[in-house]
């Protein structure tokens, strides 16, 4: 599956769920994930979109890093059959 079609898989299904998941740009700081999610009742995280089988680069691994050691929830998605792990996972904090 492409990148793009998992991405907006993402997007509908956050959506539909009466969350937002802006396109995350910042720059001067590479290696950040491609969107935030940001879920009803206060629940956010970062997610990096992947084609399928696709693997984070070194810089985005430590990115990850960085913001997992701040407390924030990070993932990568490469195949839209995590998505419904993923959203209740973020519920679940």
């Amino acid at each position: 599956m492409r990148e793009k079609t998992i991405e907006a898989t993402l997007v509908r299904t956050v959506k539909s769920m009466g969350g937002l998941t802006p396109k995350f740009v910042s720059p001067g700081f590479d290696g950040m994930p491609d969107r935030i999610v940001l879920l009803p009742h206060g629940k956010m995280a970062f997610v990096e979109v992947k084609a399928h089988g696709k693997k984070p680069r070194p810089l985005q691994v430590r990115r990850k890093s960085q913001l997992e050691s701040l407390g924030f929830l990070v993932y990568c998605l490469d195949d839209a059959t995590q998505l419904g792990g993923m959203l209740d996972e973020i519920q679940s904090i």
